[in-house]
């Protein structure tokens, strides 16, 4: 029987959340006949911790449901045990750090996630979010599930038959699907959408730092037109689904599914507090040109209200000012990747780790005067805000050194655990994560 993981990762409680996914991993098991394990991977502590307890143990017990709901010091003691055993040449401690660090990591959490897929025998990933809802039509949810398993994993000549359009290369058909991916509607995805309405040309000016330094001016500026919007308010209509090589502005990391045979080869970026830093094996799959499918399933994204005052604030708007740091780093490596193509695939269509790592290793020693220039400009725009945002200015300017140093820092210690990974799935596979239980029991 196929096993899949349905993962979500929190660091707040989200009980509704919880039990959205248990419908949808329930859908999965009725509609697909396989056996889906729900692991929440759950950071938070005390009173919060059990809202999300209280939440997994009132779940009605479903046949072929299993949950896994693990906190911080579960998460510890499975990651420590797999870094130890791992073989790998760095220092179990600093591969622990990497993993679970102590703050919010993007990366990290869904490294976290595909470890737990790996040590529970599953041959896909369905990530989702904490601050979603799915979109209701005709008092149905749609959940993405159900187009992620008609295709996962499948050879692309196979998921033809489960797709409404194919767009496939014949030359591609016994390409694996990796990648099955919806986008969102709702609010920016990330929450700059108040500058906007503040200033456009500041808008404009802070989101064309992340675009790419070497595209033509018109060229960026279109980029940042689209970027951040998913799929805007676009009503659901047809149930639509399109196989062939999808474009990276379609796929979205908390609306995604998985193939083991990607996750397990390229972890994602450990970057602490930095937005953005989850991608990286979706711009892998997209470059090597494999066959995925995306479909209209969106999730709808909203914001919870801590990110936009206070403390809340100035943390959040601090990651969105590492992301823009760290394409500096990250854009050498995608552009790498797409020279490469399918020259990052072996003779098994799977993707290689060695040209990826060089890649990498290549781009931490990158001129750091764009992120100079880039946080000048930052500290201009946010104080033609105003407000809030000169304390943001400040507090940016207090940190800029580090700021400059943990960018660099971020793709130095990517490439250590690219290094380490795979004696990592392979320890992850050999310890497992036990068999867990029913809905409606702690695993």
């Amino acid at each position: 029987m196929q096993r899949v993981c349905l993962a979500l990762p929190t660091m707040r409680a989200c009980p509704d959340t919880i039990v959205d996914l248990a419908e949808e991993a329930a859908y999965a098991v009725a509609t697909f006949g396989v056996e889906v394990h729900l692991l929440v991977l759950d950071t938070t502590e005390a009173a919060e911790f059990a809202k999300n307890a209280a939440a997994v143990a009132s779940l009605a017990p479903t046949a072929g449901v299993f949950v896994h709901h693990l906190g911080n010091a579960e998460q510890r003691d499975f990651l420590l045990g797999v870094a130890e055993r791992s073989g790998a040449a760095a220092d179990p401690a600093l591969l622990l750090d990497l993993m679970l660090p102590q703050g919010v990591a993007y990366g990290s959490c869904v490294n976290r996630l595909f470890l737990g897929a790996t040590a529970l025998g599953c041959t896909s990933a369905h990530l989702r979010n904490d601050d979603f809802d799915y979109q209701v039509v005709d008092g149905r949810k749609m959940f993405p599930i159900h187009h992620e398993l008609l295709s996962i994993g499948k050879p692309a000549g196979e998921a033809v038959a489960g797709v409404s359009v194919s767009k496939l290369d014949p030359a591609d058909a016994d390409k694996p699907v990796m990648l099955v991916s919806g986008s969102f509607i709702g609010e920016l995805n990330v929450d700059i959408g108040e500058i906007k309405e503040l200033d456009p040309e500041v808008y404009r000016d802070l989101v064309r730092l992340w675009t790419p330094p070497v595209w033509p001016q018109e060229d960026r500026d279109a980029m940042v037109e689209v970027s951040f919007t998913g799929a805007g308010d676009e009503a659901f209509g047809d149930d639509e689904s399109v196989l062939g090589v999808p474009d990276i502005w379609d796929v979205y990391m908390c609306n995604v599914a998985l193939d083991h045979r990607a996750y397990e080869v390229l972890p994602l970026l450990p970057s602490l507090a930095t937005l953005g830093s989850d991608y990286a094996v979706l711009h892998a799959l997209v470059h090597a040109k494999l066959p995925g499918v995306i479909h209209k399933r969106h999730i709808v994204n909203y914001y919870t209200p801590e990110r936009r005052i206070g403390a809340g604030f100035i943390n959040y708007q601090l990651r969105f000012v590492k992301l823009l740091l760290s394409m500096l780093y990250l854009y050498p490596v995608y552009g790498g990747m797409i020279d490469l193509g399918p020259g990052m695939l072996d003779e098994r269509n799977v993707l290689k780790v060695e040209p990826i790592l060089d890649l990498v290793r290549g781009s931490a020693g990158w001129d750091r005067a764009g992120n100079e220039h880039c946080l000048d400009v930052v500290d201009s725009s946010y104080r033609k805000l105003g407000g809030k945002y000169v304390e943001l200015a400040d507090v940016v300017a207090e940190r800029r050194q580090q700021l400059l140093d943990e960018a660099q820092e971020d793709a130095e210690r990517w490439a250590v655990l690219i290094e380490s990974w795979a004696g990592m799935v392979a320890a992850a596979r050999e310890a497992g994560l036990g068999t867990g239980g029913p809905v409606g029991a702690n695993g």
